[in-house]
């Protein structure tokens, strides 16, 4: 089995754990690790024994594929240059800051025939893989993404940072174009918005409503999916989901088996497979693009509204 040579650009707290787990994948050779600060980098770099850089440019000639773990405001230069010299590149959500940018670097990708994957790792949880399996035909998708107030500091709001994950996966059920969007949000803690609420209604009759906020007291992440005589209720931090049909006249509570893992690690996995394999990813660059394109349009409707 040909090893794929791997570098992870940017390891703070994420990329360290994209860093780890590339170090312990069979068929993989993590070649480096890049960060402008230098005591950040030589850390992870000894606790994934590899190399450390400080310029990602010198692992341009050093690697097969690359994570781009950077603030989104790098996303675009960063995963420019590695995708113009034909290397595939797993970018975190969101893609870009703007969908020009996006727009360039997925024809770069086409023309250089390189991957273009984006970090929605929500695709990779097995409560989700297990949901896609049972849900037929969504009429309403309710999504709940709460969490404190980061420590560290955040270059984009609520939408970009948390509700992307929740636009993804409801673009993914649903697979019709918007017909109406509507949203409010506010400022609490940052620049940004930091709590979040949007409802989407689709071309089918589908409509979603999503709650994002990053100034709560708890963590939780929450999605319920109705459909007819059923709906699924599922919790991405338990991997768990419950399935509630209706049986005659009464509604019936069924556990979903479901086998958990690290849904990180299964991203990186099956991004690994695409390079090895030159296959499509499972989130390819459009529909990062996609979900980009619908979280700009809630900040737009938020920010003049």
């Amino acid at each position: 089995m040909k090893k794929i040579s791997v570098g992870v650009i940017g390891v703070g707290h994420l990329g360290s754990v994209h860093a780890k787990i590339y170090s312990t994948l069979d068929g993989v050779v993590l070649k480096g690790v890049c960060d402008c600060d230098k005591k950040r980098a030589e850390a992870a770099a000894k606790l994934c024994s590899t190399k450390y850089y400080t310029d990602y440019k010198d692992l341009l000639n050093e690697v097969d594929a690359v994570s781009v773990v950077v603030p989104t405001q790098f996303h675009y230069k960063i995963a420019k240059d590695f995708l113009n010299h034909g290397i595939d590149v797993l970018v975190e959500k969101p893609i870009t800051r703007t969908l020009d940018e996006a727009d360039e670097l997925l024809e770069i990708a086409r023309k250089k025939k390189a991957i273009l994957q984006v970090g929605h790792v929500e695709r990779f949880n097995a409560a989700i893989k297990a949901l896609k399996r049972i849900s037929k035909g969504p009429r309403f998708i309710e999504a709940l993404r709460l969490s404190p107030f980061p420590n560290r500091g955040t270059d984009v709001g609520v939408v970009l940072e948390l509700m992307i994950h929740d636009i993804d996966i409801v673009l993914d059920l649903v697979r019709s174009r918007i017909k109406r969007l509507e949203a409010i949000g506010m400022k609490v803690l940052s620049n940004h918005e930091d709590i979040t609420n949007a409802r989407i209604t689709f071309e089918n009759g589908t409509v979603c409503n999503l709650t994002a906020s990053r100034v709560s007291q708890d963590t939780v992440r929450k999605l319920r999916v109705f459909q007819k005589d059923a709906y699924v209720s599922v919790d991405y931090v338990r991997q768990s989901a419950t399935l509630y049909r209706k049986l005659k006249n009464r509604i019936v509570r069924e556990e979903i088996n479901i086998e958990r893992d690290e849904p990180l690690k299964s991203e990186l996995k099956s991004f690994i497979e695409c390079v090895r394999k030159d296959t499509q990813p499972i989130v390819s660059g459009e529909d990062g693009r996609e979900a980009l394109r619908v979280g700009l349009e809630i900040k737009n409707f938020i920010d003049t509204g």
